[in-house]
């Protein structure tokens, strides 16, 4: 029984998981939007979703305290070592666009590439820094995935000032009739007295 175990095993041990989450995690923030199973849309949301609040986090410091103050500067590095942490190496962690050439950081001479760890503390972090969560958006499609039927969802990042939209709106609430007042009965009415016989007077007899 696995009573109180929330998640999903996924067919995979605690490791395997890791390094699952991980490379979901960079190949989201690299093209921002990605197709997997829905299981492992599901899953994805809540780790990447973490990541962000910590670049978003990062970026509010920053913004309150300025860039030359140690002591936020000092906050948003620990932000983005805690990120380093749940993300793994970020060695071999280069952007590519879509020629298969590096991103590089502009403004150096020797120019130096750009890893998910940049990008998501300097793009993708500050682009939430209003939105109180919900950053990503989980997309069912209506085929499978060819090999063993899975079925297959997109996973996205929403624009900058983008909202989510529902299709199909919630109806309210049905509200609950009021019951009608109990009214007192209506009195009887009094029976009406029946008529006295009147007998009609003896003929006289001579």
């Amino acid at each position: 029984m696995r009573h109180r175990k929330a998640g999903r095993h996924l067919n995979r041990n605690a490791a395997h998981r890791t390094s699952l989450f991980r490379n979901l995690s960079r190949a989201l923030i690299t093209h921002e939007r990605i197709v997997t199973t829905l299981p492992k849309a599901k899953e994805l949301r809540p780790y990447i979703e973490k990541l962000i609040t910590l670049a978003k986090k990062a970026a509010l410091v920053m913004e309150a305290a300025g860039p030359d103050d140690k002591v936020a500067r000092a906050k948003a590095l620990h932000y983005r070592r805690q990120a380093i942490t749940i993300l793994g190496p970020t060695h071999g962690t280069g952007l590519y666009d879509k020629n298969d050439d590096q991103i590089t950081r502009p403004g150096n001479k020797n120019p130096v590439a750009v890893t998910v760890v940049e990008k998501l503390f300097r793009e993708i972090g500050p682009r939430f820094k209003t939105r109180p969560g919900g950053y990503t958006r989980v997309i069912k499609q209506h085929y499978r995935r060819l090999g063993d039927g899975g079925t297959t969802a997109i996973i996205e990042l929403l624009k900058d000032g983008e909202k989510k939209v529902r299709l199909n709106q919630r109806k309210p609430a049905a509200v609950a009739p009021t019951p009608a007042p109990i009214l007192a009965p209506a009195p009887a009415p009094e029976p009406t007295p029946a008529p006295e016989p009147t007998t009609a007077p003896a003929p006289e007899t001579t």
